[in-house]
C-alpha cells in the first residue's frame, strides 16, 4: 500500500508516491468516493511522455467519465493492467492494488509544487 500520508496530491485527486526516480500514480480514496462504481480506465501506454498536469488518461464511473491527470512530468514506465481487467479494484484498494501507473520523474523539482496529504485534505473542507 502507498501510505496515503506519504503520498502528493493535486487539486484534481490524483497522488504520486515518490520512490527513487519513479512515482506511482493513483487517484485518492477521497475521489473514489465520489466518483461511484469505477467501470472503466483508460490508462497511458509505456512509453508515453505526460506533462505535469495535463491529461494521461480517463476514468469512467456508473455516473461519469473524468480525466486522470499527470502528477508530474515524465515518461511511463508501467501499467497497472490488473486495474484495465477489473477498474473496480480503484474503489477497493485506490491507494494499493487500485494504482495506475508509474512515471520516470522528468524534474523532480515538480514534487515541491504538489501538495502534502494535510494540505490535500484542506482542500477538501
Amino acid at each position: 500500500m502507498y501510505n496515503q500520508e506519504k503520498c502528493k496530491f493535486l487539486k484534481s485527486h490524483e497522488w504520486a508516491f515518490v520512490d527513487g526516480s519513479e512515482a506511482v500514480t493513483g487517484i485518492s480514496d477521497h475521489a473514489q468516493h465520489e466518483i461511484g462504481d469505477i467501470v472503466f480506465v483508460e490508462l497511458p501506454k509505456v512509453g508515453t511522455k505526460l506533462e505535469a498536469g495535463k491529461r494521461a488518461g480517463v476514468i469512467e464511473s456508473v455516473k461519469s467519465a473524468s480525466d486522470i491527470y499527470a502528477p508530474v512530468s515524465g515518461e511511463v514506465t508501467a501499467v497497472n493492467t490488473a486495474v484495465s481487467a477489473d477498474p473496480g479494484a480503484i474503489n477497493k484498494d485506490p491507494h494499493g492494488a487500485g494504482w495506475l501507473y508509474k512515471i520516470k520523474i522528468a524534474d523532480k523539482k515538480e514534487i515541491d509544487a504538489l501538495l502534502t496529504f494535510e494540505q490535500y485534505k484542506d482542500t477538501l473542507k
